[in-house]
């Protein structure tokens, strides 16, 4: 039974020819560019990472090979999961859309390995167009606008910040010392922009608040998915 089962396995080989490898090759290079593009142009963050770009045809070339060396073989197969599965990747991802591009380029790459070309064409085709669709969203960032004042001054800034955004502005922090407060306001890009539109006088938040007596600070910090800045 061992016997019979240890022959099944290893005839299971699923030689390619030089042709069948260099078309998967091929065909997994012009997709892996497809990716190169869509996450070039796609890419709306601060922080475009070249590099990080042109890891992604690579990783697509590696899977290609990867699924060209297993073929058909069970046995091999069972033994690459193996070997992969005490590997350890810590590379941060800073943008959630890099996970996506990944899984997309070892798709294309297992597609390619066995020679599922109609399928990784397709596929690729839809997800290129839905992420460039989605690429060209506008991000909603969100700011922290932190005020650091005198006690004497809060009722004040209270009362501003309040005025200045029709009560919508969401109050996430109040540190109270002897002597000093600190307030954090949330505020959303559009309610920030919108306000400061329908200020006649043009003036924003941060020097509204710098008139008040008794203020030490005022910061407006934005927040994206990526970094903090």
């Amino acid at each position: 039974m061992r016997q019979g089962l240890f022959d099944y396995l290893s005839a299971q080989t699923g030689a390619l020819t030089l042709g069948d490898v260099l078309l998967s090759f091929l065909f997994a290079l012009i997709l892996g560019i497809v990716i190169f593009v869509s996450y070039r142009f796609a890419f709306s963050g601060s922080m475009y990472s070249a590099r990080f770009n042109v890891s992604l045809v690579m990783l697509t070339l590696v899977t290609t090979l990867v699924m060209c060396v297993i073929g058909n073989n069970i046995a091999l197969s069972l033994g690459m999961v193996g070997a992969l599965s005490i590997v350890r990747f810590r590379t941060a991802i800073k943008d959630p859309r890099d996970t996506a591009y990944i899984f997309w380029c070892i798709a294309v790459g297992v597609c390619c390995g066995v020679s599922e070309f109609l399928i990784a064409s397709v596929g690729s085709v839809v997800l290129f167009l839905f992420l460039i669709l989605y690429g060209a969203v506008k991000r909603n960032d969100r700011y922290l606008l932190v005020v650091r004042s005198s006690k004497e001054g809060s009722q004040e800034i209270e009362k501003r910040v309040t005025q200045y955004f029709a009560g919508k502005a969401q109050v996430r922090v109040i540190n109270t010392g002897t002597e000093t407060v600190e307030y954090i306001y949330e505020l959303s890009d559009r309610l920030l922009n919108e306000s400061t539109q329908k200020n006649v006088d043009g003036i924003t938040i941060v020097e509204l608040l710098q008139n008040i007596d008794g203020i030490t600070a005022v910061n407006m910090v934005s927040q994206s998915d990526e970094i903090n800045r």
